[in-house]
């Protein structure tokens, strides 16, 4: 695909990875026509088989996504209220847009280098896994102080991600969470100086890029059911295992693993560096 129309986001791909930075000055808002471009941007990446893993970044250090345009939020409730069901609302359309970040058979990296909030910080919980800066990235849900309330999966992300207590505390306080705490409590994979970050989003984002993209969908979609109950996870497992296993890629790359020295000493006393190399052939 093109990915040639957009005017905020700017897409370069490499091989199985795509970068998508967004810029939308002064602060990132999500403005309907941001939040056009991103819904768009997640319906292209859905439907192309050529990407396996995305990173999200933006142009701007001090503000990944400020949060939903609050103008917007306004001219909405002076208007009509919707029904809950009505799929051209925008709280809907935000909830899909979340959803196929989510589930999406690609992997979606967040490097959130500046602070994030509301409707964004809400769609960083979408997202498969999120890297920060210390002492830059901040992370802050303000819905309730301004007398509305996270809209966009937030009161449903959160609490699994941190737990009811720590949700209740981001959402309800409104406070900022800095990157270690974010960190700490789950909701960054790592804080990170900020002349570090870059290089390794890029080499993980890269990594995992290089590996049989079967295992890499399979696995993720293993661990999206991890929310069944235990049992019935289980059994998921096993069948996608065997979906994995039972193909020419993972015979040639199980096969290539032991040319390496799989299961030998050295070998498995750098078993990253090995595994990482069965793809370079």
């Amino acid at each position: 695909m093109a990915y040639d129309s957009y005017k905020l986001i700017s897409v370069a791909q490499d091989g199985a990875l795509l970068t998508a930075t967004i810029s939308n000055p002064p602060i990132n808002i999500i403005t309907m026509e941001l939040f056009g471009e991103l819904a768009q941007l997640a319906l292209e990446l859905e439907a192309d088989p050529s990407v396996l893993v995305v990173v999200l970044k933006s142009a701007d250090p001090d503000f990944f996504l400020a949060h939903f345009d609050v103008q917007a939020l306004i001219d909405m409730a002076d208007g009509p209220e919707p029904p809950t069901d009505d799929p051209d609302s925008a709280s809907f359309a935000y909830h899909q847009m979340c959803h196929r970040y989510r589930t999406m058979d690609k992997v979606i990296i967040g490097q959130i280098e500046g602070r994030v909030g509301g409707g964004g910080a809400e769609l960083s919980t979408n997202f498969d896994m999120r890297f920060g800066v210390i002492g830059k990235t901040i992370i802050n849900q303000m819905e309730v102080p301004i007398g509305i309330m996270p809209g966009g999966t937030g009161t449903q992300n959160l609490p699994r991600m941190v737990g009811r207590a720590r949700a209740m505390e981001i959402i309800l306080g409104g406070i900022d969470i800095d990157a270690e705490t974010a960190e700490r409590w789950g909701w960054l994979n790592r804080a990170l100086p900020a002349d570090e970050i870059d290089a390794h989003v890029s080499a993980l984002a890269r990594r995992i890029a290089s590996f049989p993209p079967h295992a890499v969908r399979l696995a993720k979609q293993s661990i999206d059911n991890s929310r069944l109950p235990l049992a019935e996870g289980c059994v998921q497992e096993t069948v996608l295992f065997q979906r994995a296993m039972f193909t020419d890629p993972a015979r040639r790359a199980m096969r290539r693993f032991m040319e390496l020295g799989g299961q030998t000493r050295a070998g498995e006393l750098k078993v990253a560096e090995l595994s990482g190399a069965v793809a370079k052939g």
